[in-house]
């Protein structure tokens, strides 16, 4: 009877992803934004996005150095942004399930706009910490996550998610990229002025290619059980009420601990590198790049076929799996060689835990919800951020950075044992 309620499930998700699917193209932008245009266009404003991110990251310490901020104020710089990413993340997965997806994109890319203008006029420490603010509705990936997800059915959910790994990896290796030459060339607020007209663009660039998305017609069971209708925008309890849905709290604890002791590692790598390591800044770079190409190899030629091939429960499991044993290599390895033969297990269990759960959580709740699901899924990293510089500051001077693999080793085996006993719901078994 569960097999058979489970197939209706699905079945029935496959038709309402069919109406959305229909709905988009008979409404907004004369009803001729075709599927694969908008999802491409999601694509190609989150790698814009994603590209002067990371762009800003690479000139941000520089900047803050010269106006007279300290380490430890640099510190706290990057925690207000933390913080504003995590408590904006839910709030702006209600904004797109209630306005619609398009009207999301073009808050988040002209929040990024402001981002950029302010930090274009940061002469003193204050503004720069004004500079954050408009980081709360910053959030073009989730955007983006969310128009493939309206827009896909769900057997081909995982591998469309899986595809924004590369939008990922290009902005890491252009973003770093770029910030470097223009801040080098030229001026340390080049970067900023080229991150302005950017968003602007992108902001132009949602407006006439994403489709005005009219309201699904959700069936009776979402009509039930749709928190994005009730409350307002910023009703916590509305947003806590989707943690109920069967399985949605057990995946999203394997979500945020699975990776934990890693992000930690990596909030912690820029003194990593320079003291274990003992890496220069230029190689630092390259060290980046490295990853950025690996996110997109693993990204486009892996995840992709894994996700159409086997089952959700299998890929998770054996993502949990692979990060134990990077735990195992981390607290094992000695030189920067020894890192990058790790980083290749690294990146694959990193890119298939999220793409793997994104598609997980966003089948477990209605249809209607997936906005703010998605923006709960978003904050998981904010909160690494937030909190990686204390406790990672901690296990690194206490127990060095053998302690990172170790957490690892022992969080992913706990992790594992407890997916391959428990019975855990999942909407949709397998991705064919």
């Amino acid at each position: 009877m569960s097999t058979m309620n489970s197939k209706a499930s699905s079945r029935g998700e496959e038709e309402a992803s069919a109406m959305r699917i229909e709905t988009l193209g008979e409404s907004g932008y004369s009803g001729e934004v075709k599927r694969g245009q908008a999802i491409l266009v999601a694509y190609l404003i989150a790698t814009l996005e994603l590209t002067f991110l990371f762009m800003q990251m690479g000139v941000m310490p520089y900047l803050a150095k010269s106006l007279g901020l300290d380490s430890v104020g640099f510190g706290y710089l990057q925690t207000t942004f933390g913080v504003l990413q995590l408590v904006g993340g839910p709030i702006f997965g209600r904004f797109a399930d209630q306005f619609g997806t398009r009207a999301a994109l073009i808050l988040s890319c002209a929040s990024g706009s402001a981002f950029f203008l302010l930090m274009s006029i940061s002469t003193s420490i204050p503004l720069l910490f004004l500079s954050r603010l408009p980081a709360v509705f910053m959030h073009g990936l989730p955007g983006a996550q969310k128009v493939i997800t309206d827009l896909t059915a769900p057997s081909q959910r995982a591998d469309a998610l899986g595809k924004l790994g590369l939008c990922f990896g290009i902005g890491i290796i252009i973003g770093s990229a770029l910030g470097g030459v223009l801040s080098t060339k030229f001026s340390i607020f080049v970067p900023t002025y080229v991150g302005l007209v950017g968003n602007l663009i992108n902001t132009m660039i949602a407006m006439v290619w994403i489709p005005l998305q009219a309201k699904p017609k959700s069936d009776h069971h979402d009509m039930e059980n749709s928190t994005s209708q009730s409350g307002s925008v910023f009703s916590i309890r509305e947003i806590l009420r989707l943690m109920r849905f069967p399985g949605v709290m057990e995946i999203f604890i394997v979500k945020v601990f699975a990776g934990l002791p890693i992000g930690l590692f990596l909030v912690m790598f820029s003194i990593i590198s320079m003291d274990f390591f003992g890496l220069e800044a230029v190689e630092s770079g390259y060290l980046m790049a490295y990853f950025g190409v690996l996110q997109m190899v693993i990204q486009g030629l892996v995840v992709g076929k894994l996700t159409n091939h086997c089952t959700e429960r299998s890929l998770l499991r054996l993502s949990v799996f692979v990060f134990a044993g990077v735990g195992l290599g981390m607290a094992l390895m000695r030189t920067v060689w020894h890192y990058c033969i790790i980083a290749v297990p690294l990146m694959f269990a990193f890119s298939m835990l999220g793409t793997i759960t994104d598609s997980i959580l966003t089948k477990a709740v209605p249809s209607s919800d997936t906005g703010t699901m998605l923006g709960i899924c978003a904050s998981v990293q904010p909160l690494t951020r937030t909190v990686g510089p204390t406790i990672g500051g901690v296990l690194y001077k206490q127990f060095g950075v053998s302690s990172f693999g170790y957490l690892q080793l022992i969080v992913n085996i706990g992790l594992f044992i407890y997916l391959l006993k428990s019975k855990i719901p999942l909407s949709e078994m397998k991705n064919q």
